[in-house]
């Protein structure tokens, strides 16, 4: 298994160095070489996917060869569930867009190049998943960001597209220089880099750092490690207010928007995943973790709604969905969110490549469609409101209580439970608004398939919050370990389940009585409010403006400064 392991990155990566040598000169096997070693490197990780599933998970030493344990810095391989699971994903999402790629950028003056650097991703990435130690995995997170730059900026004729790469590029380093602290302080205090040594030593070890003088404010060395290496996550994963570089990412062709969202951005996710027995030890920082996934859900999911631009919208998609995705590694999740990775991963790469076949069909019918062919929107009955209503609300109560019978889902733990809960509310509201947009809102058939659809989602994270957990963390208690570092305050988690409730039911009240042309409580401050959230979300709440104008005055003061000495 040895041998196999060190195979799936090093596939994709000879490929990478064939194809960037001989591509022009043997450009009609380009295609091959890059899909033929992405494919192996997919058949690959299955088999060690079982290898590690039935047995144990192994170390692959290269460098040093004498490894005593002395080196500061060893380079290998450290092959889990985890990483297996990881590997699986990156290779089946890669042979997908390679094969798409072949006749989406076919004719391109750069078709070598792209699948060159399709290659070489697919190897940083599939390095990053494998990294044993913080080290290594730093270095590969670096080499992500110049790789990714590169892949961005692909039709560098294009302005926008080398400006936008380079924005991706800056923000990603801000969140490069904390996680750099963050390692630097790791080594510090805990003298390894070594994530399983690493882990031991940080639970039985407690050192404690002092931010102002006098012992003012103590805190502990675990909890400043985490939370700089989180803002490195932050970056990476597009996370509020370092989101600013993924909506502008759509200048690139659509093959790289979608590796991106469906496996580059996942990059937070895999790394808190990670270091997850070091976040079980920093409650506080994992009650951060959640506030900053539950505010990058909520503006990601507004900021997608007056998007005209049909990638942009699927790129603050993306950014809910990275939200979500912190959100659960906050609620001690870890293995959810990992599932919740891979679901979207395939699910954003499909919307991506089926965009850009749109796109590209658009490009040769770029008439409207026929004003005759739209239908007048249905008003709702009562009927069918009260329908929604429980659906969205008693629906997702229906299938836990079925779900602790069936599957066996303990409810003993009212923390996970009401999790569900939660998140089950804002799905299916989500879905049955959804619903009330489309034409076809009185067919039962519609309406079948979608509750049919929202029942199937239920019981599929009910099954992997119970299975995937212990698959992906099979030591007695850790998982549980995880569930109770994060538990919030219970006043705060029982008003924050309340509100989102009271929320979803006002909502209800509003589309009912707005589709009726009823009038609530002072509609006109209601219309206004509306007006101005528009324009705030329009203009991605003037974030981007915010650091331009910070950018400007910086890049003045070093002038100053350098004018002077």
């Amino acid at each position: 298994m040895t041998t196999t392991a060190i195979l799936i990155p090093l596939l994709p990566f000879f490929a990478g160095v064939l194809i960037s040598v001989l591509g022009k000169r043997f450009a009609s096997y380009v295609t091959t070489v890059g899909i033929s070693a992405t494919v192996g490197a997919g058949i690959l990780s299955l088999v060690t996917l079982y290898s590690v599933s039935v047995g144990e998970p192994f170390r692959v030493t290269l460098w040093p060869l004498q490894d005593d344990g002395s080196s500061f810095f060893t380079f290998g391989m450290l092959v889990d569930r985890l990483t297996a699971v990881m590997m699986v994903l990156i290779t089946s999402v890669s042979t997908v867009i390679h094969v798409f790629s072949v006749r989406y950028l076919r004719g391109d003056s750069g078709y070598a190049r792209f699948f060159a650097l399709l290659s070489f991703i697919t190897f940083v990435i599939l390095s990053v998943v494998s990294s044993p130690n913080l080290l290594m995995l730093f270095v590969f997170w670096q080499l992500l960001s110049w790789v990714l730059y590169l892949i961005l900026a692909f039709n560098f004729s294009h302005v926008p597209a080398y400006q936008n790469a380079f924005k991706t590029f800056i923000v990603h380093r801000v969140g490069d220089v904390a996680f750099l602290c963050g390692l630097v302080l790791t080594y510090h205090y805990f003298g390894t880099l070594e994530f399983t040594e690493l882990f031991r030593r940080a639970s039985e070890q407690s050192h404690v750092i002092s931010l102002l003088p006098g012992n003012l404010l103590d805190v502990t060395a675990t909890s400043v490690i985490t939370l700089l290496i989180f803002i490195g996550a932050m970056a990476k994963s597009a996370q509020f207010p370092l989101h600013v570089w993924l909506p502008d990412t759509m200048d690139s062709p659509t093959p790289v928007s979608a590796l991106m969202h469906a496996g580059i951005v996942n990059a937070g996710g895999f790394l808190l995943n990670r270091l997850a027995p070091l976040y079980a030890l920093s409650p506080e920082v994992l009650h951060i973790v959640f506030i900053v996934g539950a505010a990058t859900v909520l503006l990601g999911a507004s900021m997608m709604l007056v998007q005209n631009d049909i990638k942009k919208t699927l790129g603050f998609s993306t950014m809910g969905q990275m939200g979500y995705m912190i959100m659960e590694c906050g609620l001690g999740a870890f293995a959810l969110a990992i599932f919740h990775l891979i679901a979207h991963g395939l699910f954003k790469a499909s919307l991506f490549l089926s965009a850009g076949t749109v796109i590209h069909s658009a490009r040769h019918e770029p008439k409207f469609p026929s004003s005759s062919t739209h239908k007048p929107a249905r008003l709702p009955t009562q009927a069918s409101w009260v329908t929604g209503l429980v659906i969205t609300l008693i629906m997702p109560l229906f299938i836990l209580m079925v779900a602790h019978g069936l599957l066996e889902v303990p409810l003993q733990d009212a923390h996970g439970a009401v999790i569900f809960l939660f998140f089950s509310w804002v799905t299916a509201s989500q879905a049955i608004f959804s619903l009330s947009r489309l034409h076809d809102v009185a067919s039962w058939k519609v309406s079948g398939a979608m509750i049919g659809t929202l029942f199937l989602i239920g019981f599929t994270y009910l099954w992997a919050g119970e299975q995937f957990t212990h698959f992906l963390y099979p030591e007695p208690g850790a998982a549980d370990a995880f569930f109770v570092a994060a538990a919030l305050n219970p006043v705060v988690f029982d008003t924050m389940i309340l509100l989102a409730t009271v929320f979803i039911l006002v909502g209800w009240v509003y589309v009912y009585t707005d589709a009726k042309g009823q009038t609530i409580v002072n509609p006109d401050w209601i219309l206004a409010l509306q007006q101005r959230l528009y324009i705030l979300l329009i203009n991605r709440l003037y974030v981007d403006l915010i650091y331009v104008r910070w950018g400007n005055k910086l890049f003045q003061l070093a002038q100053k400064f350098g004018h002077r000495y």
